[in-house]
């Protein structure tokens, strides 16, 4: 009884779907007294999971693409997104009618054909528009020629090479295979070789600017055999002008304002330590802003971050020049001060020499006189000759007078000199006057950021 039951169920079950089957197919193509025949008379006998010329060789597919628009392109994540109206063409001999119009047919009805099994080989994420329906186009033509379209939002990957960002130029491609059809099954071609892609003339990008496109057919190989493969390749160069107003200009103004200070006194310490931190700091925010939006791979030196560099060496060379001008005042003041003192001691020691000598001399002299004197007064007239003897002579009766002391250097001037023979020795060009470093810097950095610009520019815009 109960298997009787259970028999009667299933009965109904297969009547009410081939009853909703044929009424579906009804509804879904009546436009006309002679088009349901004509589905009807294509549909019968028909097996969708068989493919055209199942064993007469592959199936031919041929495909062409419509971009639509391509909505981002992300740096971080390496990818694009884009919208693109994808048509595939291929022949079915059981779709074969008389008559000379094609058939377009409601999208829903591709659920009763065989369909190629092409899928997006770095798709990362798509799906199909269902607005209102979903967007999806079926025609047969008589001599049963399909005609597929649909309209997809795919994220695809793409592999970039980030080292002259942002003056690069990206290939990024679009690969469409078969899934389960190998190359004994179905082939793949473009309809109208590179023509076969449209959209790209006319399509607007915020960074980016088309170069270039081309299509290639290829072959995917794998471990469970060959598939066929279309690619698409398209050049993309990006606008550099935002770039210039967003980090080279601003980065520039910073190096020249840092060069503000070779005009302000060295005795204005605050002065120039403020405008020399602040476009330190300045220049680090804007370096750590610039690569928010970047991806923070090792391997990518950028463009950007050189020039970045760049800009950061000449304003914390700009502080550095301070404190070296600033040490050199220094140095150069207790140098004089201790010159002045040692030529004051020296000129002190002179003086007190000379007071030395006068009053030996003085004293001498009157030795001297008193000497003579008394030698006239005890020895007769004809011999007044043989005493007069010069006190300087060595055989004169008095003691020669005192020689002032030899002067002993001092040690703190052979110690300078000494430094200054090393550092003369050391530097072929010294600077006497601390001053003279900011007129120096005055011309050197502005002329070392010109020539390294020249470079810079030179080599990521045509190397």
């Amino acid at each position: 009884m109960a298997l009787s039951v259970s028999g009667g169920t299933v009965f109904t079950i297969l009547l009410i779907s081939r009853l909703l089957e044929n009424s579906m197919l009804n509804a879904e193509v009546k436009e006309g007294e002679i088009l349901p025949p004509t589905i009807h008379r294509l549909m019968k006998g028909y097996n969708k999971y068989l493919r055209p010329f199942f064993d007469n060789g592959p199936v031919t597919v041929g495909m062409s693409l419509d971009i639509a628009s391509i909505d981002t392109i992300s740096e971080i994540n390496m990818d694009y997104t884009a919208t693109i109206f994808l048509r595939q063409r291929w022949t079915d001999e059981r779709l074969v009618f008389e008559g000379n119009k094609s058939l377009s047919l409601d999208g829903r009805l591709v659920e009763l054909l065989w369909v190629p099994d092409t899928f997006i080989v770095d798709s990362k994420k798509s799906f199909l528009h269902d607005i209102t329906v979903e967007n999806r186009l079926i025609r047969i033509f008589p001599n049963g020629t399909v005609l597929y379209a649909l309209r997809i939002t795919t994220t695809v990957a793409c592999n970039m090479d980030l080292t002259k960002y942002p003056m690069d130029k990206q290939t990024c491609t679009l690969q469409l295979e078969s899934w389960g059809y190998n190359i004994n099954d179905v082939m793949f071609y473009w309809t109208r070789g590179n023509e076969s892609v449209s959209g790209l003339d006319t399509l607007q990008l915020a960074q980016y600017t088309v170069e270039d496109y081309y299509t290639s057919v290829s072959e995917a190989v794998y471990e469970t055999g060959n598939y066929p493969k279309l690619v698409f390749h398209f050049e993309l160069r990006r606008s550099i002008l935002y770039f210039i107003l967003e980090t080279y200009v601003p980065s520039s103004l910073l190096v020249v304002l840092s060069w503000v200070s070779f005009w302000i006194s060295l005795s204005s310490v605050p002065a120039r330590i403020c405008i020399g931190v602040t476009t330190v700091l300045t220049m680090t925010t804007l370096m750590m802003g610039a690569r928010t939006s970047l991806p923070n791979a090792n391997c990518f030196i950028k463009a950007i971050d050189v020039y970045l560099g760049i800009c950061f060496s000449f304003i914390f060379g700009a502080l550095i020049e301070y404190a070296v001008a600033h040490f050199c005042s220094l140095s150069h003041l207790d140098a004089h001060m201790l010159m002045y003192g040692h030529h004051m001691h020296d000129l002190d020691d002179e003086m007190n020499g000379i007071i030395t000598t006068i009053s030996n001399h003085n004293r001498a002299k009157r030795r001297m006189d008193a000497a003579a004197a008394a030698a006239v007064a005890s020895t007769p007239a004809p011999t007044s000759l043989e005493l007069t003897v010069s006190p300087s002579s060595p055989t004169g009766s008095e003691p020669k007078p005192e020689a002032p002391p030899p002067k002993r250097p001092h040690l703190c001037r052979t110690i300078l000199a000494t430094v200054r023979k090393v550092l003369n020795a050391l530097y072929c060009c010294r600077v006497e006057n601390p001053h003279h470093i900011d007129n120096y810097s005055r011309v050197t950095f502005p002329l070392s950021f010109v020539m390294v610009n020249l470079l810079y520019w030179t080599y990521y815009l045509y190397f």
